[in-house]
This record gives C-alpha cells, structure tokens and sequence, in this order.
C-alpha cells in the first residue's frame, strides 16, 4: 500500500485486512486503530463490562488476524464482519458467565421440593411464590415441559427429543402449560 503511495489510514478496508497476513506491524495498528471503536461497541453493548468487552475485543482482532484468508466480500464489508465476530464472542461469553442451571434429568426432584414453607415464603417475594405455586399445581409433563422451555431455553423440538414425545405433543405441552399459568395468575391478580 505504501508502495502504490496509499497512507495506510486512507487504505481501503478490504486492503488492511488482507495486510494483516504479511505480518507488517504497521498495518495491523492501522487496522485496530480503524476498527477498535467499532468493536469494542458492540462488545460493551452484549456484556456490559469495559474490561471483558476489552478481552473480547482483542479476541476478534487475533481471530480477524488468524482467519483474514477466509473473509469473502461477497458476504458483507470488512467492518460488518468483524462487529459478527465481536457479537458472537460477547455472547458465548455472556454464556459462559450464567449459573449452570439443574440438568433436565433432576426436574422431578426440583418439582418435588418447589412447595410454600414458611423459610420458603420468607425468602421469596410474592410473585415468585405465586408462580412457584402454579406451576406445581400444573400436571407433571406439562410442568417439566414449562420449565424446560422457560428455564433452560429448549426449544419444542429440543424437549420432544429429551422426553422421547412427537413434537406437536411438546408444543402442545409447553402452550397449554402457559395457559394454565396465566389463568391462574390472572385469577389472583383480579382477587
């Protein structure tokens, strides 16, 4: 680029990325420099914290480094795909930062102690003692199915697989569990 007479900072996007392979140093800073602000935005947009946006951010510059070969411009600029690299890696590691929540298997033994005991009552606020309670009173398939959908994020066909039913049963499961539960929380809300 500098041979053609091209400063760096006027280079073309696609020409950076494709200077990150030789190895130059002067345009990898080019590079980062054009697009730290880009990226480092949508890392602090998914995670919320300056430091892990910073890791996640120099996590897409090595990744950008490491796979430059394959971009394909065909598919979207420079910038559209370094800010998907970005988003993809603030969200694994908004993943990896959740509690690991109970394995599916020990649904029925989470179900079974989900009852109102007055250490119960007085850890919990009224809205999730009321919808604890609701949901135990839902037949046990249509409970395990309400909880695998809204607890571990399955999807119906996810659930269909996990308890060996056809699909249209798990959906039917999971719709008419959250009918049960919004009439009877809609019943105690108009007491």
């Amino acid at each position: 680029m500098r041979r053609m007479g091209l400063p760096l900072g006027r280079a073309p996007d696609e020409a950076l990325l494709s200077g990150l392979t030789t190895g130059d140093p002067e345009i990898a800073v080019a590079f980062v420099r054009r697009f730290q602000r880009t990226v480092f935005g949508v890392a602090i947009a998914v995670v919320g914290d300056p430091q892990l946006a910073e890791d996640i951010a120099q996590q897409t510059f090595e990744r950008a480094w490491r796979h430059a070969q394959v971009y394909d411009s065909r598919r979207g600029s420079v910038k559209t795909w370094l800010t998907t690299i970005a988003h993809n890696l603030a969200i694994d590691a908004v993943r990896a930062r959740r509690a690991t929540p109970v394995a599916p298997e020990d649904l029925d033994a989470l179900l079974d102690i989900m009852t109102d005991t007055p250490e119960r009552q007085a850890l919990a606020d009224e809205t999730a003692a009321r919808i604890r309670t609701a949901v135990t009173a839902l037949p046990r398939e249509q409970a395990r199915a309400l909880v695998m959908a809204g607890i571990y994020g399955m999807t119906a066909q996810q659930i269909a697989r996990f308890e060996r039913i056809p699909l249209g049963t798990a959906k039917t499961r999971i719709r008419t569990a959250m009918r049960k539960l919004r009439t009877a929380l809609g019943s105690e809300v108009s007491r």
